[in-house]
């Protein structure tokens, strides 16, 4: 398993156009046979501000996800309504154990 999270901080009148495409590239996502979860969450104190949870079956599995045609409308959508650069970090699965994803 491969877990990233993505942290994501949009201008504050592109909030509900950035919801609004993550929430539509992620109802694609989860679809994809190597994607076991891809959530989108947002901050309660700070609606700007977004993380979004991709949770890979395997190592391998992000390259085709970001050969898709969701991803790309995503990727190019929401490229203008970013505050700052989008960052990330990547984790490893502890628990619970990779079938229960």
């Amino acid at each position: 398993m491969l877990i990233v999270q993505v942290h994501v901080h949009v201008k504050a009148e592109c909030i509900d156009a950035f919801r609004q495409a993550s929430v539509e590239n992620a109802s694609h996502s989860v679809k994809e046979p190597g994607i076991a979860r891809f959530d989108v969450i947002e901050q309660l104190d700070d609606p700007t501000r977004f993380l979004l949870v991709e949770v890979y079956r395997d190592a391998d599995a992000p390259a085709p996800h970001k050969e898709t045609a969701h991803y790309a409308k995503w990727r190019d959508t929401v490229a203008e309504m970013m505050a700052s650069p989008r960052t990330s970090l990547k984790y490893s699965n502890v628990f619970p154990a990779d079938g229960g994803w």
